[in-house]
């Protein structure tokens, strides 16, 4: 597991409902039973300051960082897409996306996990299509300085059709599979999490559950159901992941508090 990656999970599920700040000391202890290091975490803060998601601060037990209205609005997005709370209905229409040739390879490639995260699939090297206008997408694409044309498009042949489409896109029958082995990989480890363990081992299963789930934001558009095979192995997968992830949040919550309140302790036994 990348700090940088951890550090916008541990912003994303536990900071941001706490007002997105945590003194530096909280974010070491947080990631320390994930097994990263503290110098790790400290370059991956100062990479997410310069890249414009976390903001330096003081804080009251020491330096500490706050997380950006953009890196808010990411993480906000996030959120809705793990837990699946903003959900709606498909109204038959594509959006699509008819971009310029990238120059170069690496801007390619970046392009198009930036794109693939936002619910984009590739039909060729310039055209992208997706089952709902991203929020982001025309921010994105200015950004980049990339000339490109987007369209509403609805299918002549209806429903069959847009199948057609989404499985020129996706492979589905990969995504599948991927779902298969995120619930045959996680449900031993998970098992091995009882009522009777500790909070810290409970908040280390939860996260590495969550970070697992968190990378079929890139890999799943979260088609409508219309749009998807028959016995869709990502609805079995999303079920596993709500009940575990809620059967372990109290213990992660309990654990995440006791961090960032060793801070405060330390803080005024100092004062003291």
């Amino acid at each position: 597991m990348q700090a940088r990656s951890a550090l916008f999970d541990l912003y994303g599920d536990y900071l941001r409902p706490r007002g997105g700040r945590a003194p530096v000391a909280a974010l070491v202890r947080l990631l320390a039973p994930l097994g990263i290091a503290p110098p790790a975490v400290r370059t991956a803060v100062s990479r997410m300051v310069r890249q414009g998601w976390l903001h330096p601060l003081r804080l009251s037990t020491g330096p500490g960082y706050l997380i950006t209205s953009k890196a808010a609005r990411r993480l906000d997005e996030a959120a809705a897409r793990i837990y699946r709370t903003n959900r709606a209905g498909w109204d038959g229409r594509f959006d699509l996306i008819v971009l310029e040739a990238p120059a170069a390879r690496r801007e390619r490639q970046r392009l198009g996990a930036n794109l693939s995260y936002l619910g984009y699939g590739m039909l060729d090297e310039r055209t992208w299509v997706a089952t709902r206008p991203g929020a982001d997408v025309d921010a994105l694409l200015v950004e980049t300085g990339i000339g490109y044309e987007r369209f509403t498009a609805t299918h002549a042949a209806g429903t069959s059709g847009a199948m057609a489409v989404v499985r020129r896109a996706w492979d589905l029958e990969e995504i599948g599979n991927a779902y298969e082995t995120f619930v045959a990989e996680q449900r031993p480890l998970l098992s091995q999490v009882t009522p009777r363990s500790d909070d810290e081992l409970a908040y280390a299963a939860r996260f590495r559950l969550v970070h697992a789930w968190r990378t079929f934001l890139f890999r799943d558009p979260q088609l409508p159901p219309a749009l998807l095979p028959e016995r869709w192995a990502g609805s079995n997968a999303a079920a596993f992941f709500d009940r575990h992830a809620t059967r372990l949040r109290p213990a992660a919550d309990r654990y995440v508090e006791s961090c960032l309140d060793a801070g405060l302790r330390a803080a005024r036994s100092k004062g003291s």
